[in-house]
């Protein structure tokens, strides 16, 4: 998969990028590239706007692409408008993580940034009723969901149907061994709307962070996530927040993985003494430069290869030993679960 001309186009935004346009295989590339990141809809608009004239056979693929994804983008925003109202019925507002309502601040428009489901966040006290309240619309939480809620490595609950999948968070998310926890949040969250419906969203500086945490999380592995972090970089941030808030977590050098990659590969605009604040030891700096190489991230190499993807959890752990048994305890869990 040649991703040169799609990471070119990400790059250069929001201007046009110097290069001519793709041909030939590479514009094959850019078009698969930008399916398996998750932003067909956006190089459709991006191409576009470049002025770039792509073959044929590419220009049709990328146009179905993109329609298909704008089609699950809609199946996903009514999922949530409805979950809003059955939420809003008791008297809860929840926090909306990534997905639509950050393609409905950051991008041309909300249907250009893929997504597979519903985040919302709110407070751990509400996470009962407002379970309840989804279940209305035929959505049925996973049996080993409910069980797993006080555990240390569990973040939410998924509550699945024919309309789709709701993530219900009560932890803004836990990985590493480590937790993000939701109620400060929430209590920080600042108010908006979706179609009408009351939401709130994270405070910029809190979601810079949690962004930043939820890629590195994933080892980086989609470019929609780099690109989201550069796209809240160019809308405007208190960097002096970010790194507070950053370092008010237990991983701190998640957030460096996340703005260091987007800002040598995408270009995004985060100032150097940011990097310098948050950056892990040096040693942890070096692999980090051989585990999300531009090569790698663009080719999401680490997705494909489950022993890479182990060892650079273990090397770039904020805490060897909390990583070490927290994959311990995964281990246990998935032989339990097989086993019962």
């Amino acid at each position: 998969m040649d991703a040169r001309a799609l990471a070119a186009l990400l790059r250069s935004w929001p201007q046009a990028p110097v290069r001519p346009a793709p041909v030939g295989a590479e514009a094959g590339g850019l078009v698969r590239a930008a399916v398996h990141h998750g932003l067909a809809g956006f190089v459709e608009h991006a191409v576009g706007r470049a002025g770039w004239e792509l073959p044929t056979e590419a220009r049709a693929l990328l146009r179905r692409e993109s329609l298909a994804g704008a089609a699950r983008a809609m199946r996903l925003k009514a999922l949530l408008v409805r979950s809003l109202e059955a939420l809003a019925s008791v008297g809860v507002v929840p926090v909306l993580l990534k997905g639509y309502g950050l393609a409905l601040r950051l991008y041309p428009d909300p249907l250009q940034r893929a997504a597979t489901d519903v985040d919302l966040l709110v407070a751990r006290g509400e996470v009962d009723v407002a379970a309840r309240a989804l279940t209305g619309l035929g959505l049925a939480a996973r049996a080993e969901d409910g069980a797993r809620h006080g555990e240390e490595d569990s973040h939410h609950l998924e509550l699945a149907g024919p309309a789709g999948l709701v993530e219900l968070h009560f932890r803004a998310l836990a990985g590493w061994g480590q937790a993000l926890e939701g109620d400060a949040l929430v209590a920080r969250a600042v108010e908006g709307e979706v179609e009408g419906r009351r939401v709130r969203w994270l405070r910029p500086e809190d979601e810079a962070v949690y962004l930043s945490l939820h890629a590195s999380n994933h080892l980086l592995q989609r470019l929609a996530w780099l690109f989201d972090l550069k796209l809240l970089a160019l809308a405007g941030l208190d960097w002096r927040g970010v790194v507070e808030g950053a370092r008010g977590t237990a991983f701190p050098h998640l957030a460096w993985y996340g703005w260091e990659a987007a800002r040598r590969l995408l270009d995004a605009p985060v100032p150097a003494e940011v990097l310098e604040a948050l950056a892990p030891p040096r040693w942890q700096r070096v692999l980090a430069g051989r585990f999300f190489s531009g090569e790698r991230l663009l080719g999401a190499e680490l997705a494909r290869s489950k022993p890479a993807w182990v060892a650079a959890k273990l090397l770039l752990a904020p805490r060897a030993g909390d990583m070490a048994r927290y994959a311990l305890r995964r281990a246990g869990n998935a032989v339990r679960a097989r086993w019962g």
